[in-house]
């Protein structure tokens, strides 16, 4: 989060995006012991509240065909198949002939003979040989054994280097045969990591899981690191081809909305093109023009700026506009440029502040901040947005005290009172933030921020009547405002409706208002996403988070969105694989809670 943008309390929004979160291996398909199930996906948390040895006791659960395991320590676990192998010595191959006229049960023994002498060779790691033996137990076999297509796999995954083809081939023959067959899956899925298959890799991942019944870690951590491997790989792919844009209009106008309006700069007498094309440039910022606005400002910087001012102006503009679209180093280039030209530039210290948060570098944006008092001591915005930086960084009662400077400094801008009753609610002190809430409800009646985090405090008080109220009169508020409206509300509105009576029918309905008036806001998509698995919509659900992903201004939320959608998709394409386990699924996870 921008050290800029607004910090909202803490909104059913945050906390469904923290549940999100928290039970992120819900959908990651991870191991857990609490699970709650709708429909076909099934949900549950990460932290596990099952002991160090109950990941290893689920593995030890016996397999549905009655195996019997040996384990070697340098790979993985060999099957063995009842029935008990005869004691027949198997020194020379076969012939096509020879094993054409044996009896069948006598074709079963020498095989599982074959096999047994193979997994002695594969504790040996003598894997050459030991395939040797698994092909002739394949061949001698009366009926096909998907074990021992699973345990030749086995030691094709055990070569150097490996044979990852052969794997994924011998599995694939597994599989046909017992498509529950686990291990089998496993062993795919490794190969197919091996090959850069992620998305077949994930498929077999998720698979095992589930068929395993959640009790295998190795395979839920298998899911997770594929899932990151793939979301990044596709991540990066986009970004390297994807055209800088903006985002949408309810975050780009929330983010301008956290600085206080500043009077146009005057031009010089005679000015040039460019600098009156600067003017346009902010002009269609203060009308919210954001589209004309961006446009206008790169033709200014092109065209050519005469005065120091101007161009500090310029350059604080346009770096803010490629903040805004993803482009963080270029951004931190113009702003630092910016202040070249006019060393006192509060807002282009700010907002550098905010670059360098953006970047993970907290020290360098308290840098910024005194650099910026250093110029401009008695300037509110400096406090204002450090006290979003602190309140980022859970310093709840500094960030407290910058708001108050702040307030001191300005008393007519609505955020500062807005974000120091938040922190006074996060220390709290709930009588004191209810308090300021009040004071500023009554100080700014035809604003819709105080009505909208107002009735987030309230949600989380879960007095739900007076939190829709509240939404209810931020929505009518920002309704009579010339359009587009801020919807941030209306989705609120949604959400405490399904909080409040599990209502999803009426959440829905205020998202899909919400992306009529705003389509690009990512809270109503994400929303959406997250509303759809509730009811087992997963296919819906699935677009939903390609759209997230089309949305997302960070690399970070290209990922998160990306890691959502393939883990639905491997979901959704188990229950094609698998029609019989949804009922399953559910039950399953109704005795897991």
């Amino acid at each position: 989060m921008s050290s800029t943008t607004p910090v909202s309390s803490p909104s059913y929004i945050d906390r469904l995006q923290d549940f999100v979160s928290e039970n992120r291996r819900a959908i990651l398909i991870g191991a857990a012991a609490a699970a709650v199930a709708v429909g076909g996906v099934v949900y549950y948390a990460s932290s596990s509240r099952s002991g160090p040895g109950d990941a290893e006791q689920g593995r030890k659960k016996k397999h549905s065909k009655k195996r019997k395991t040996t384990k070697d320590s340098d790979g993985p676990i060999l099957e063995e198949r009842k029935p008990k192998v005869s004691e027949v010595p198997q020194d020379e191959r076969l012939s096509a002939e020879q094993i054409a006229v044996m009896p069948n049960d006598e074709r079963s023994k020498v095989a599982a003979e074959l096999k047994t002498k193979g997994n002695s060779l594969y504790q040996k790691r003598q894997f050459q040989q030991a395939i040797d033996l698994y092909t002739q137990a394949i061949e001698v076999s009366p009926k096909p054994e998907p074990v021992y297509y699973s345990n030749r796999a086995a030691c094709y995954m055990n070569m150097t280097p490996p044979k990852l083809e052969n794997v994924v081939g011998d599995c694939d023959e597994a599989l046909k045969l017992d498509k529950n067959y686990v291990k089998a899956l496993n062993r795919r899925g490794n190969a197919l990591e091996g090959l850069l298959k992620y998305e077949e890799a994930l498929r077999d991942f998720t698979a095992a899981t589930i068929l395993d019944k959640f009790q295998n870690e190795s395979a839920a951590q298998s899911v997770e690191r594929v899932l990151k491997k793939l979301s990044s790989e596709k991540a990066a792919a986009i970004l390297s081809t994807r055209e800088p844009r903006l985002p949408s209009f309810t975050f780009i106008s929330a983010y301008f909305a956290a600085f206080r309006q500043r009077p146009l700069p005057v031009l010089p007498e005679t000015p040039s093109t460019g600098d009156n094309t600067l003017i346009l440039a902010l002009e269609a910022l203060a009308a919210a023009d954001y589209t004309h606005s961006v446009t206008l400002v790169n033709a200014a910087i092109e065209q050519g700026i005469s005065w120091d001012v101007g161009r500090a102006e310029a350059l604080n503009l346009r770096g803010t506009f490629k903040f805004l679209m993803g482009d963080v180093s270029g951004a931190k280039d113009d702003l630092y440029e910016s202040i070249k030209i006019v060393p006192s530039f509060t807002q282009s210290w700010v907002k550098i502040a905010s670059v360098h948060m953006e970047q993970g570098d907290n020290t360098k944006a308290f840098e910024c901040f005194e650099e910026a008092i250093k110029h401009n001591p008695d300037d509110p915005d400096i406090y204002y947005h450090r006290g979003q930086v602190l309140f980022i960084t859970n310093e709840f009662t500094q960030a407290a005290e910058n708001y108050t400077k702040s307030t001191e400094l300005d008393d007519q801008f609505v955020f500062s009172h807005i974000q120091l009753a938040v922190a006074q609610y996060k220390l709290g002190n709930i009588a004191n933030s209810m308090a300021t809430f009040r004071r500023t409800l009554t100080a700014f009646p035809q604003r819709s921020e105080p009505q909208n985090y107002y009735g987030e405090l309230l949600l989380d008080q879960q007095r739900y009547q007076d939190a829709v109220d509240k939404f209810d009169r931020a929505v009518e508020l920002e309704r009579a405002k010339p359009p587009p409206m801020n919807v941030l509300s209306l989705v609120n509105k949604g959400l405490a409706l399904y909080q409040w009576k599990q209502d999803i029918g009426a959440a829905e309905r205020c998202c899909t208002e919400a992306l009529r008036i705003d389509p690009e806001c990512e809270p109503a998509v994400a929303t959406l996403a997250q509303l759809s698995l509730q009811q087992s919509r997963i296919d819906r659900a699935i677009e939903m988070f390609a759209r997230q992903a089309e949305l997302a201004r960070s690399e970070l939320e290209l990922i998160n969105a990306l890691t959502y959608q393939y883990a639905s998709a491997a979901q959704l394409e188990f229950l094609n694989n698998y029609p019989a386990m949804a009922q399953q699924l559910t039950q399953l996870a109704r005795g897991m809670v």
